[in-house]
């Protein structure tokens, strides 16, 4: 077994570096319900899934293997192509995060690892049944089925509790919406931060620092459970406001069967060692509660564009770290280039970001909700070039001059 290089040194950091856009990406999959109900405060959310992530990540290895052993020919990948596909993971990660939108961060990772291994080695790199049977079908199957669950459930919760007491109820539910962030925190642990241990694990194995077919060692499990933690207590809150009060307004009854009902679908996946997009399972859950309630709705406008974006992830990513890995192709200076562009790109995004700043002090606001995705792009949106704008100011005058004149002529 060989030393660490450099090459590998640079796609361990990068990889914590996706793994902690992950966790503040995705920690609204926990905690948005929670948060907008009021079951909790919204720093005390994400501090609970930000330790319930990290004791996750040591609960299970399954997925982990799913990335560096199922989805791809290690014998046919090179530490540079895991850089590329962390890039395309990473940038998809921080531009979704900027309009608020609660992608995939699971399928990001994927499609970038298989943009650029077909951009390596070919579309033969890769395992086309490991693809269909633990990414694709699941990526379909776990929205829907987190949804029907979570709006049975829902009707159910109304049901039984129709004649209990309006407030003790509320306090209950609330209660148990706490447990029930707690699970899905848990499971998103043994489900996302496994990611970067199969990413890293396979760039070790790639980089002949690890025997094929390997486990992610300790350093990995732990160095990947403490960025993915360190990201959830940053917390995401655009998409926190986006999960939490964009697509519907949960009641505490309708926030405990959606986060059950979730963390039931990502916990049975992580043991199957399913590649399962916690963002779609939490996703589904949150818009079949809405449905669930009568009189409850979903805001089809916004979840429109959520669905847009799932369709987009896999290959936009995939397209990205194919173009990286072009570029790392050139040798030392092209994987110099992709990493400055890697910077520069995300300096860019967070720059831009701060123009409309969302935290925890504002995190439950409602007045833009309604269409919270085109409110973040108008925020995002360069102003009109100034002569341009003189010119309109200059026109309108001369009109009103034209328009003022007319009556005196038509006076006289």
């Amino acid at each position: 077994m060989e030393g660490i290089s450099l090459i590998l040194a640079i796609v361990v950091v990068t990889a914590l570096a996706f793994d902690f856009t992950n966790g503040f990406h995705d920690t609204a999959n926990a905690m948005a319900t929670t948060i907008s109900t009021g079951a909790l405060r919204p720093k005390v959310a994400v501090a609970m899934s930000a330790v319930l992530n990290l004791v996750g990540a040591f609960l299970s290895v399954e997925v982990a293997n799913t990335i560096s052993k199922g989805l791809v020919d290690e014998s046919g990948i090179r530490p540079e192509v895991i850089f590329a596909a962390l890039v395309g993971a990473i940038l998809w990660n921080l531009l979704t995060w900027l309009v608020g939108l609660p992608s995939s961060s699971s399928h990001a990772l994927m499609g970038g690892l298989i943009g650029a291994t077909v951009a390596s080695a070919g579309v033969g790199a890769v395992h086309g049944d490991a693809l269909v049977t633990k990414v694709l079908i699941p990526a379909i199957a776990a929205p829907l089925v987190a949804g029907i669950a979570a709006m049975l459930a829902t009707r159910l919760t109304y049901s039984l509790g129709r004649k209990a007491d309006g407030k003790a109820a509320a306090k209950g539910y609330r209660t148990g919406q706490i447990a029930s962030a707690g699970l899905v925190s848990l499971a998103h642990g043994t489900n996302d931060a496994q990611k970067t241990m199969g990413i890293i694990t396979l760039a070790l194995v790639a980089g002949g620092s690890l025997a094929p077919d390997s486990d992610p060692p300790l350093w990995v499990v732990l160095s990947a459970g403490l960025a993915i933690a360190l990201g959830t207590y940053l917390g995401g809150w655009r998409i926190i406001r986006t999960m939490g009060k964009g697509l519907t307004d949960l009641q505490p009854q309708q926030g405990f069967a959606a986060q059950t009902s979730a963390a039931t679908v990502i916990l049975a996946s992580s043991h199957l060692g399913f590649s399962l997009s916690t963002t779609h399972s939490v996703s589904g859950a949150v818009m079949g509660a809405g449905l669930g309630r009568k009189g409850g709705v979903v805001r089809w406008s916004t979840a429109t564009r959520m669905f847009v974006a799932w369709g987009l992830t896999l290959p936009a990513a995939a397209l990205v770290g194919a173009v990286a890995e072009w570029v790392t192709g050139f040798g030392s200076w092209g994987t110099a280039l992709v990493a400055i562009f890697l910077v520069g790109s995300s300096a860019a995004i967070w720059k831009v970001s701060r123009r409309e700043v969302v935290d925890h002090t504002n995190v439950n606001d409602t007045e833009d909700q309604a269409d919270v995705v085109t409110t973040a792009i108008a925020a995002v949106t360069p102003p009109p070039p100034v002569a341009a704008a003189d010119d309109a100011a200059a026109t309108i005058p001369a009109q009103s001059t034209a328009t003022d004149s007319a009556p005196s002529r038509a006076s006289v």
